[in-house]
């Protein structure tokens, strides 16, 4: 699709400054968007290390919790776990990463300094059951850093693609829309130059002969005796 326009030199003037600015926008985008692919690779590696981190934790604690279940009554295991007696905080922060508000998770566990993140006494509950408890406490801060870079992942994903669209409309559309003005106005500028130009010597050209006619015309004439 070709833009319209008159063939000016202040159009092609304008054309030309819009021009030079979708290029540097176009060169600004494609660099925006080569980073924005680096941090998300980055981002996507440690994803899938955390993630690994995680299921592997949450099998030993399913684990765990199923040797319990097997060597200790359901009531029992009902009263260790029903009441959560300690409390945590979850702070959603953000921060920029190229242009992306990312969110940055900070959790805070009070009473952090019990004796292995177990809300309950030792006395009546079994080992595997303890060994699970404690192990969840372990991956908690895995937990909330996995999530933090998942959601940040989605959000760099987001913004990449939105990115993409900017540098291909640039790319294939208006720039090339720009270039194709540029060149037509200067094809048609330069029509009217060399119309302008013949013109002028044909004009010049009847100058020229109407002069040498007058010039004949005079010396046909007999001089006064």
């Amino acid at each position: 699709m070709e833009i319209r326009v008159n063939p000016t030199r202040m159009e092609l003037k304008r054309l030309k400054t819009r021009l030079a600015t979708a290029k540097r926008g176009h060169k600004l985008l494609k660099d925006k968007r080569d980073e924005l692919m680096k941090q998300f690779l980055d981002l996507v590696r440690e994803n899938k290390e955390l993630r690994i981190k995680v299921e592997e934790g949450m099998k030993e604690v399913h684990v765990g919790f199923t040797a319990a279940a097997a060597t200790s009554s359901p009531e029992l295991l009902e009263e260790a776990i029903m009441l959560p007696k300690r409390q945590g905080e979850l702070d959603v922060g953000y921060r920029n990463l190229m242009s992306v508000n990312v969110p940055v998770f900070s959790f805070d566990i009070k009473d952090a300094d019990r004796a292995g993140g177990v809300n309950y006494g030792f006395a009546s509950t079994s080992g595997e059951l303890d060994a699970a408890v404690i192990r969840i406490s372990e991956l908690m801060p895995y937990m909330m850093r996995l999530a933090e870079v998942e959601k940040s992942s989605q959000l760099l994903a987001d913004e990449i693609e939105r990115t993409r669209r900017r540098v291909n409309a640039l790319e294939y559309i208006m720039i090339p829309q720009l270039e194709t003005g540029i060149k037509s106005i200067i094809m048609k500028l330069d029509e009217n130059e060399r119309g302008n130009t013949t013109r002028l010597m044909k004009v010049k050209d009847m100058m020229l002969k109407a002069a040498l006619e007058s010039k004949r015309a005079d010396d046909d004439i007999p001089a006064e005796e």
